[in-house]
C-alpha cells in the first residue's frame, strides 16, 4: 500500500532487473486473440491499391492483443484489450491495456496516457489518477471513478520504456527518441488491428519525465507522412521539458515566491542559490554540445546541489502525504489472478517504478538533453500542446512550467505572450485554474493540486482535458 503520492518516480524509484528467462512466462499463440505482425502489415499495404504502404521501421514488430472479460477484474464494463508490442531483433516485450469509452467508442477520441519516471509504470496514472477505478481499500476491490478519463475517450495505458511495469526485455532503451519508436510501432499496429478506433481524432497525454517522452513521440509520429494516426494534439501535465529553464523554478517555488509561503529555511534558500550559476551552466555546455557524459554529469550536479536541496515532499510543498489517498493498487497488480486476466508474461513481483530504467536514462544523457523540448516549434506547426501544471509540485512546478512554455521560440512567441488569461470553471462553478492559450498552444496553472493533476482533481482534470480535446483553446 502506498499513501498517495509517496514514490512516482522522478526523484525516487525501485530497481528491477531487466528481464532473463527465468521471469517470463511466455504464454502461447492461442492465449491471443490477435496476433498482427508488422512485416506483414507493410507488405500488406505495398500490394494493395486500397491504401499505401504504412511507413516507419516496423518489420520486426508484432503486436498481441487478447480480449478481456471486464467481469473478471471488475475495473470497467467496457470493452477492453490488453497485450504485449514485441520487438524480435532487440527481444523487447511492451505491456498495454486498453480501455474503451464510456460513451460513445466509435466517435470519441483515442488517448494514449503515459506516466513519467522515467521507468513509471502507467498503471500508476491508470489506478490512481484518471482511469476507471482505484483501489482503495485492503480487499483490492475496485471503485469506480466518476471522472475517468474514458468517461469522454477511449484511453491506452502502456508501461514504457521497455523494463517498466509488466513489459520485458533483456536489453534496454536508454533514450526518448528511441522509446518513441516503440510507440509508434505499437500505435500503428494497434490501429491496423483495430481499425474502428483509427478514424477518431488521437491524443497522447502523460505527466512528469513525459515531458520528455511525449515530444519524440509526437515528432516521430508526425514524420511519417503515410501512417493510420490521426494525431490531432499533445498535452503534457507537470513535465519535464526544458531543465535549463526549469532548473532556475526550485529556489523560488520552496522560497516563497510560488504564490504559497516560503517552505524552506533562508539559509539553504542561500545554498540552493549559490549552486545556480555552475549548474545552469553545466546544463547550457549539455545543450551545447549533446555529450550524454556532459549530459549526466549536469544531472548529478544540479540534482545533488539544487534540486535535493529541498528535503520536503517533492510532489508537494505543503503536504507530507500529498492527498493521503490510500492506494493498493501495486497489490493489485501483483496478484496473480490480475496477472492471468491481463496475460501478463513476467514473473518478477510488480513495482510502479524501476530505477535500472531511471539510471539508464540519466547516464544516457537523456535527462537533461534538449532533443525533445527542440521538436516542440515543429510540432506546433502542425498540431497543438497543452502545457499544464498544478501549482503545489515541486519537482516539475508551474513557475518553471509557465517560464519554458513563455521562453519558448516558435512563431507565436509574441501572440503568446500577450494573450490574456482567462479562469477555469468546472459546471458548477468552482474555479479550479487558470489558463493562456495562442496559436495552439496552451497553458494552465491548476489551483491546490500537486504533481498528479487528475489524482488531486478529478473533475476540474477531466473538465480541461475534454474541452482542450473538444478545440476551446486551440485555434
Amino acid at each position: 500500500m502506498r499513501g498517495s503520492i509517496t514514490a512516482l518516480c522522478l526523484a525516487a524509484a525501485t530497481a528491477v532487473a531487466a528481464a532473463s528467462d527465468a521471469t517470463i512466462n511466455r504464454l502461447p499463440d492461442s492465449f491471443w486473440d490477435h496476433i498482427v505482425k508488422g512485416s506483414r502489415v507493410q507488405a500488406q499495404g505495398q500490394n494493395s491499391g486500397a491504401h499505401k504502404r504504412l511507413e516507419g521501421q516496423l518489420a520486426n514488430y508484432q503486436l498481441r492483443a487478447h480480449t478481456h472479460d471486464p467481469a473478471i477484474l471488475g475495473i470497467d464494463k467496457v470493452k477492453q484489450y490488453s497485450g504485449y508490442l514485441d520487438d524480435a531483433d532487440t527481444n523487447k516485450h511492451l505491456f498495454y491495456w486498453f480501455f474503451e469509452s464510456r460513451g460513445n467508442p466509435s466517435k470519441d477520441p483515442v488517448v494514449l496516457w503515459l506516466n513519467g519516471g522515467p521507468g513509471c509504470s502507467s498503471f500508476v496514472g491508470l489506478f490512481d489518477e484518471l482511469g476507471p477505478a482505484s483501489i482503495p481499500n485492503a480487499n483490492l476491490k475496485p471503485v469506480s471513478n466518476p471522472f475517468s478519463w474514458n468517461t469522454k475517450a477511449n484511453v491506452i495505458f502502456i508501461d514504457q520504456p521497455v523494463n517498466t511495469g509488466y513489459s520485458y526485455s533483456e536489453n534496454r532503451t536508454t533514450t526518448s527518441p528511441a522509446a518513441a519508436q516503440d510507440i509508434y510501432a505499437l500505435l500503428t499496429l494497434f490501429f491496423h488491428e483495430f481499425p474502428q478506433y483509427a478514424k477518431q481524432d488521437f491524443f497522447i497525454a502523460g505527466e512528469s519525465y513525459a515531458g520528455h517522452f511525449i515530444p519524440s513521440i509526437g515528432h516521430e509520429i508526425l514524420s511519417h507522412t503515410n501512417r493510420n494516426i490521426n494525431l490531432k494534439g499533445l498535452s503534457i501535465g507537470n513535465g519535464l521539458t526544458d531543465p535549463l529553464v526549469q532548473y532556475s523554478s526550485f529556489r523560488p517555488m520552496v522560497c516563497g515566491q510560488g504564490g504559497y509561503r516560503a517552505v524552506m529555511r533562508p539559509a539553504d534558500c542561500q545554498r540552493m542559490k549559490s549552486a545556480e550559476p555552475e549548474c545552469l551552466r553545466q546544463i547550457k555546455e549539455c545543450y551545447d554540445l549533446g555529450n550524454p557524459d556532459t549530459c549526466s554529469s549536469a544531472s548529478d550536479y544540479c540534482n545533488t546541489h539544487v534540486m535535493r536541496v529541498w528535503g520536503g515532499n517533492i510532489y508537494d510543498i505543503l503536504h507530507p502525504n500529498g492527498t493521503g489517498k490510500a492506494s493498493y493498487a501495486t497489490e493489485f497488480l501483483r496478484e496473480p489472478s490480475t496477472k492471468r486476466a491481463l496475460g501478463v508474461e513476467v514473473t518478477r513481483k510488480y513495482e510502479e517504478c524501476n530505477m535500472d530504467v531511471y539510471d539508464d536514462f540519466v547516464v544516457a544523457g537523456d535527462w537533461m538533453s534538449p532533443a525533445s523540448l527542440r521538436v516542440i516549434p515543429g510540432i506546433l506547426a502542425q498540431i497543438p500542446m497543452l502545457i499544464y501544471a498544478g501549482d503545489l509540485d515541486y519537482i516539475c512546478n508551474w513557475l518553471g512550467n509557465s517560464a519554458w512554455v513563455r521562453a519558448l521560440d516558435w512563431p507565436g512567441r509574441l501572440a503568446f505572450k500577450s494573450a490574456k488569461t482567462g479562469e477555469l470553471h468546472v459546471p458548477s462553478g468552482r474555479k479550479y485554474g487558470d489558463v493562456r492559450a495562442a496559436k495552439g498552444l496552451t497553458f494552465m496553472r491548476i489551483y491546490g493540486a500537486g504533481h498528479t493533476v487528475p489524482e488531486y482533481d478529478g473533475e476540474g482534470s477531466l473538465d480541461f482535458f475534454d474541452r482542450w480535446m473538444g478545440g476551446e483553446w486551440s485555434k
